[in-house]
């Protein structure tokens, strides 16, 4: 078969690893909205395709047998390209997600609709703010007369908050680090999407040993479409898919 899997992710590089290891022609897509991203194995492309149309129109003049929407859970669009441009072409669609974090009891959680919605929620919650939501989506956090130390791996483009140190990094983090990062700032409350994951689930254990508030802004909604939450249950499909039986 040849697969698309539109990446970005530690999953889409896993699945990609796994399947060209299997003998699949596998094209990774990448948006390109990172400077060094890490490649997967077999071939990658890099770009948009030209919204939901283009997609389409990729698929079939690449003769793409299968697609797996392996992207961060906060990339809403490349997610509904995705299902627009499957539904058109009749050509199978799988979501692998991985899951959201958990709150637990002893956590100090406020749940924000949106990043708009996480900045309203800061003034009663902290002067020093530890923002790690990304470096776009900034400027709902521009007029804010706060402190931010802002963690993203590119350099963000303005508006910025006016009070604000960046601190460019890239995961997996460890809990005894960002611990003593949050002490060495000061940093009374922590911001973050519920990406999901271990590679920057440290922080969360961090603020919950400092008994610190954290706003997490929630998922957006996606498309209806199958999806797995694990590498493996994403290579059960495409194998299913070959047998010629949905999963």
């Amino acid at each position: 078969m040849k697969l698309l899997i539109l990446g970005g992710t530690g999953e889409a590089r896993d699945l990609a690893k796994e399947l060209v290891t299997r003998g699949e022609h596998v094209v990774s897509s990448l948006a390109g909205r990172v400077a060094r991203p890490k490649l997967p194995d077999g071939e990658v492309r890099v770009g948009g395709f030209g919204g939901p149309e283009g997609l389409a129109r990729w698929l079939t003049e690449n003769d793409i047998d299968a697609v797996i929407d392996a992207t961060h859970p906060f990339a809403e669009r490349i997610g509904a390209n995705a299902v627009f441009a499957a539904r058109e072409t009749g050509t199978p669609l799988l979501r692998l997600a991985r899951p959201g974090w958990t709150e637990r009891p002893d956590d100090s959680w406020h749940w924000a609709d949106d990043l708009d919605h996480a900045a309203r929620l800061l003034p009663a919650l902290g002067e020093r703010v530890f923002l790690t939501s990304g470096r776009q989506g900034l400027a709902a956090f521009a007029e804010l007369d706060l402190w931010f130390l802002i963690r993203c791996v590119d350099p963000p483009e303005a508006p910025l908050p006016r009070r604000h140190e960046v601190l460019l990094d890239r995961g997996p983090y460890t809990v005894d680090g960002e611990r003593e990062l949050m002490e060495r700032h000061g940093v009374e409350v922590l911001v973050t999407k519920d990406s999901g994951g271990a590679m920057t689930a440290a922080k969360l254990t961090a603020a919950r040993g400092l008994g610190l508030p954290v706003v997490v802004v929630r998922r957006p909604q996606r498309p209806e479409t199958a999806s797995v939450t694990t590498v493996q249950d994403a290579v059960g499909w495409i194998g299913a898919q070959e047998k010629g039986s949905p999963a």
